[in-house]
């Protein structure tokens, strides 16, 4: 009998072992309980998969990875939150997915979880493929770790998942000058994910940065961010559609070497490697509505331009309104990128533009491309682009207001009468809807109602 028991023992502990050895290969990475006020401490790996309902909140506590061949669903309405502590950072990486899906009437919120929400509380999102890109950065920015680093590939259809409905919030990390994260950071994401209806709120840096890749979105709104609001380089080359822009006057970062805050801001390398690298920054982007500080009172004097399109890229940007940029509303910059508008594979089309200083800019001083003929080409016949005396000729509601802005068009709108057009080679896939209209809105349908925040709190000042 003693012989039994103790046969018995050894095997139920047998068990036990076997049974905690089998479960520890599938824990999922080290997780707070649920408090009083249902919140779930995330940190560290996620390597199997998990889903996150609204029913609690999570907070990111630090920097935490999706890894390779995991998928992370995060339901309708829920909130991810950071403290200021620990800024924290979602990376789905190489190989991973994220099925972040919302609902206009129930989004998915990244934000911060302090009493008093500041820029900066929430690190950001970031996205890793496997497309292509043209290796001006060998590495992910903004303090990732060594085994998190590398992205791109060969696979510009690469899939990392689906985000639709969902607002990032008091996102940025500067861990360096040019060391940052973004509100929304995609590095060589492929054209089978899905992005759109995406909101990005007062960001310490840029709201979109984009990495080489291939992907493409529909309805994005950057609302006063510090920095760039469409920042695209490494050889990006997907298309997006529907998009906003809206900045206040006085919310910019802290600069260094000359850096400026731009609604757009589009390169092919940063010098490391030639500007000629390919594959080139080629954005094709239409129906875009941008809103610069159009000099309002307490503007800082670090605004730059509507449209800064440099260093060998070669966007086309199409059927949009943008309006009220500080330096110019579009500088060309640098030889390779004046050509590529002389040439064709750069264009600013079929859209209205008003500036504060100067409409086009030219730069270096001294090129060979003057500011005049730069202006005659976008507004001559190839590219037909209206130059508008004022931001309020382009006849939308209520522009000029980044509290609440309505940037819908008024009846008889240029906005409204002047139709897209969809005819050269790079617009015509059947990704772009063909509107009758140009900017973000057709005068009777807001897509950003329910889903979106707007108001006098996030008309912020220059930090110091």
């Amino acid at each position: 009998m003693k012989h039994l028991k103790t046969m018995t023992t050894i095997m139920l502990a047998a068990i036990v072992f076997a049974s905690c050895s089998n479960k520890d290969s599938e824990l999922p990475p080290p997780v707070t309980p649920p408090g009083e006020n249902g919140t779930v401490d995330i940190r560290g790996s996620i390597s199997a998969n998990q889903t996150w309902t609204k029913d609690k909140k999570y907070r990111l506590r630090g920097y935490v990875y999706v890894e390779n061949g995991t998928t992370l669903t995060i339901e309708p309405g829920t909130q991810i939150i950071s403290n200021a502590d620990s800024a924290g950072v979602l990376v789905i990486y190489k190989g991973a997915k994220i099925n972040a899906v919302g609902t206009a009437t129930d989004p998915i919120v990244f934000t911060s979880a302090e009493a008093n929400p500041a820029p900066g509380q929430l690190g950001g999102v970031i996205l890793v493929g496997n497309a292509t890109g043209n290796g001006n950065h060998s590495v992910l920015e903004g303090g990732v770790d060594a085994a998190h680093q590398k992205f791109g590939g060969t696979n510009d259809a690469d899939n990392s998942g689906t985000m639709q409905y969902v607002r990032i919030e008091y996102a940025g990390k500067a861990v360096n000058p040019n060391d940052e994260i973004n509100g929304l950071s995609l590095y060589a994401v492929g054209s089978g994910t899905t992005i759109d209806h995406i909101q990005v709120v007062n960001g310490l840096d840029d709201a979109f940065e984009f990495f080489g890749g291939a992907v493409n979105c529909k309805y994005l709104i950057a609302y006063n961010c510090a920095d760039d609001d469409y920042d695209m380089d490494d050889g990006y080359h997907g298309k997006i559609q529907f998009a906003v822009s809206v900045k206040a006057p006085g919310w910019t970062d802290n600069k260094t070497g000359g850096d400026l805050s731009n609604n757009f801001e589009v390169d092919n390398t940063n010098g490391t490697l030639p500007y000629t690298t390919t594959p080139v920054t080629h954005p094709i982007l239409s129906n875009f509505t941008a809103i610069g500080p159009n000099n309002a009172a307490g503007t800082s004097a670090d605004y730059g331009y509507g449209m800064r399109f440099r260093r060998g890229s070669k966007p086309v940007l199409a059927n949009s309104v943008i309006l009220g940029g500080q330096k110019a509303g579009l500088v060309a910059e640098n030889t390779e990128t004046q050509a590529a508008f002389q040439a064709g594979d750069a264009m600013f089309y079929n859209s209205l533009l008003s500036a504060v200083t100067t409409p086009f800019l030219t730069l270096p001083t001294g090129s060979a491309l003057t500011n005049q003929q730069l202006q005659d080409l976008i507004t001559g016949t190839t590219y037909g682009t209206k130059l508008l005396a004022s931001a309020a000729d382009a006849g939308l509601t209520d522009a000029i207001n980044p509290a609440n802005p309505n940037l819908q068009p008024k009846s008889g709108s240029l906005a409204l009468t002047t139709a897209g057009k969809f005819d050269k080679s790079t617009l015509s896939d059947a990704f772009f809807v063909k509107t009758n209209y140009i900017g973000a809105f057709d005068g009777t349908n807001d897509w950003t109602k329910g889903w979106t925040v707007w108001g006098s709190k996030y008309v912020l000042v220059k930090q110091q």
